[in-house]
């Protein structure tokens, strides 16, 4: 059973095509991963699917559960079950991480959130007090935007490379979290070029010039983007100056 479905999806950044009629199925309760190299458009199809302001330029559809949701706000996507981790977690001046825990939880309460941090390997009475902002590494603050997403209880999560900016251990830490995810029944996509983090999906899509170019097993997609995705110039990259679309 599938809890999203993209039909025919295309998205302009800046005029310059950069997704092209993809196509895909998210079945629920597993771990998937979009797998490609630098440049092919992974993470702008997260963004788009999750609805950011800079990615609606978009034809085609989205559902979640059933429902479309291409024309609905962040907020509207969020309430419906669906949550992001990006590659570079913000920063928010002056808040707390208690604070900022709290905001999204399914459960407004202490005890509930400190059990997030600590599953993520955070000392929660070391960290509730702390600012989410340059006092905490971009290690600490992927912890902490983890542990925010755990509290929210999503039914889908996406995690855009995951293993940008932290230490193996810390990476360690967050694929145990993908399979306690799973064991519940979340869907997890993960967005990513690194092999280690594809092995941690059941499904993969591989993703090439923002063109879905495979898809099957892990095992069937590892050997092809291992042997064959190399650095390359993408025909898609908008001009120098343009929005990032990876």
């Amino acid at each position: 059973m599938s809890i999203l479905e993209v039909k025919n999806l295309n998205l302009r950044i800046n005029g310059k095509k950069i997704l092209s009629n993809l196509n895909l199925e998210i079945n629920k309760g597993q771990v998937h991963a979009i797998v490609g190299p630098n440049g092919a458009g992974k993470s702008t199809f997260a963004s788009a699917v999750m609805g950011l302001t800079e990615y609606r330029d978009i034809s085609g559809k989205i559902l979640f559960k059933g429902e479309e949701i291409q024309n609905m706000t962040i907020d509207a996507r969020a309430q419906r079950g669906m949550s992001f981790a990006w590659q570079e977690p913000a920063r928010y001046e002056g808040l707390k991480v208690r604070d900022f825990l709290l905001a999204g939880s399914r459960q407004k309460d202490e005890d509930y959130i400190a059990d997030k941090l600590e599953k993520m390997g955070l000392d929660s009475q070391a960290y509730l007090q702390r600012a989410v902002d340059e006092t905490l590494s971009g290690g600490e603050r992927k912890k902490v935007e983890l542990a925010s997403i755990m509290a929210m209880d999503p039914e889908m999560i996406m995690l855009d490379e995951p293993d940008s900016g932290i230490d193996v251990g810390t990476l360690e830490k967050i694929f145990e979290i993908i399979k306690d995810l799973k064991q519940k029944g979340t869907t997890v996509v993960l967005i990513t070029h690194s092999i280690a983090v594809l092995k941690q999906a059941e499904h993969a899509f591989l993703m090439c010039h923002g063109e879905i170019i495979d898809r099957g097993s892990a095992e069937k997609i590892i050997p092809y983007f291992e042997e064959k995705c190399i650095p390359c110039p993408h025909k898609n990259l908008p001009e120098e100056g343009d929005i990032s679309h990876e």
